[in-house]
C-alpha cells in the first residue's frame, strides 16, 4: 500500500507539473499572437508608407529641382542687377538651393523635417 500511495504522489506531481506547464502556454499564446499580428501591421504600414514616399517623390522632386534652377538663375541676377551684393543673392539662393531634394519615410512620417 505503501507503494501505492508514494507512486501516486510521484505522479500527482508529475501531473501537476504538467498542467501549470500548459497553463503557462495557453496564457502567453494570446501575448505571443499579439506580437506576431503587431509586426505584421508595422511591416504593412512600412511598405505604406514606402509607396507613399516614392509617389510622393514623383511629384517633389521635378518641382523642387525647377524651384532650384530658377532660384539659381534669378539670384543669378539679383547678384548682377545689384552691382555685386552677395547678400541679396544669397537670399534667393539658400532658401530656393538649399532643403531636401528627395523626401524620406522618416519625414513622411512625421519624425524628421
Amino acid at each position: 500500500m505503501a507503494q501505492l500511495i508514494e507512486f501516486a504522489s510521484n505522479h500527482l506531481a508529475l501531473v501537476a507539473a504538467f498542467t501549470a506547464v500548459l497553463a503557462a502556454l495557453v496564457a502567453l499564446a494570446p501575448v505571443a499572437a499579439r506580437a506576431e499580428t503587431s509586426k505584421a501591421r508595422a511591416a504593412g504600414s512600412d511598405f505604406g508608407i514606402g509607396v507613399v514616399t516614392v509617389l510622393a517623390n514623383l511629384g517633389y522632386m521635378p518641382v523642387k529641382i525647377v524651384y532650384g534652377v530658377l532660384g539659381g538663375v534669378t539670384g543669378g541676377f539679383a547678384y548682377v542687377l545689384t552691382g555685386a551684393n552677395r547678400h541679396v543673392a544669397d537670399e534667393i539662393w539658400v532658401p530656393a538651393l538649399g532643403g531636401d531634394y528627395v523626401l524620406t519615410t522618416e519625414m513622411m512620417k512625421g519624425r524628421q523635417k
